[in-house]
């Protein structure tokens, strides 16, 4: 049994009403602060309480401590941070002005991505934690990924060409002010080795054809020249935008905003039977088949639909 484990069991049998949570947090206390103590010890090259001669400009020698709090998973810790007369100690594990540690960051982070808002993730650190992070500091802490974003609009793509990408837009609400449901426009692409990758977002109040050339202008400003196909819906300006930056482009309509459109003129009861149908279309093992599948659909169903 190592020291460590020896030292959790004891910490347990002396008080019954320690938990395991402050076992860790006292552990890691204790490692980070004698931590620090042999980093300056590695810096100074010479142990505690060595006698040196301080009389000459240019030795290096401690000079008292301070303290910060940091935040971890298991709960505060206190640090003593040692300092050395030249300043030449700089902690490797704790950088300056840092509050808590890149766990937790990473966590209020991911909570973030998901949609959780800032007072959700608030209560649940406090909770959880028992530290309490205002929402204006959950807001900070995920201002870290900015520099995400900026990258992701900003790359040069590795590829130049694409077999088909995809075209559309999702509404979420976003706050600017008051809280406004705007679009997200994302392109998706697929390329000839069947990897699929998101190539670009952009947002605005709706989803019009202004948008997606900007979109698409940006794309092919960094370095994306050749896109076989694109599939999107019927939105007004789209198939403009599409042929004003990628000219040789051909544009499909795409299947699941069609079925959409076609069961808005029909009865309830033929929607299942008419989907079914109408996925034997797509299901087609090659062009001849799609021809007589939609012609024997067209047949079917032209006496009780004829628009």
């Amino acid at each position: 049994m190592n020291q460590f484990n020896k030292d959790i069991i004891a910490a347990l049998s002396s008080d019954k009403d320690i938990t395991l949570n402050e076992v860790l947090r006292r552990q890691i206390e204790v490692a980070a602060n004698q931590f620090l103590q042999n980093e300056l010890t590695a810096v100074l090259g010479y142990e505690p309480h060595t006698r040196i001669d301080r009389s000459k400009d240019d030795v290096n020698y401690r000079n008292g401590t301070y303290t910060r709090t940091i935040d971890t998973e298991y709960g505060e810790i206190n640090l003593t941070i040692p300092r050395d007369r030249l300043n030449k100690f700089q902690n490797a594990l704790f950088p300056p002005y840092v509050r808590r540690t890149d766990g937790l960051e990473e966590m209020v982070i991911k909570m973030y991505s998901k949609g959780v808002t800032t007072r959700e993730i608030a209560d649940m650190v406090e909770r959880m934690y028992g530290h309490y992070y205002s929402p204006t500091t959950v807001s900070n802490i995920t201002k870290r990924t900015e520099h995400l974003v900026e990258e992701l609009h900003e790359r040069k793509f590795k590829y130049s060409q694409y077999v088909c990408v995809f075209l559309d837009a999702t509404y979420i609400p976003l706050r600017r002010g008051t809280v406004e449901r705007e679009a997200v426009n994302v392109a998706i692409g697929i390329r000839s080795d069947g990897g699929k990758e998101v190539l670009d977002y952009s947002i605005a109040p709706t989803e019009n054809g202004a948008a997606w050339s900007e979109l698409l202008q940006g794309l092919r400003a960094r370095g994306i020249k050749d896109i076989q196909l694109f599939i999107a819906d019927g939105l007004v300006g789209l198939q403009s935008a599409i042929e004003a930056n990628y000219p040789q482009a051909k544009f499909q309509r795409c299947w699941v905003h069609a079925e959409r459109n076609l069961l808005g003129y029909v009865r309830k009861n033929d929607r299942r039977e008419i989907i079914t149908d109408f996925k034997a279309i797509r299901q087609a093992e090659n062009l001849q088949a799609a021809k007589e599948r939609l012609a024997a659909f067209s047949a079917k169903w032209e006496s009780s639909y004829k628009r």
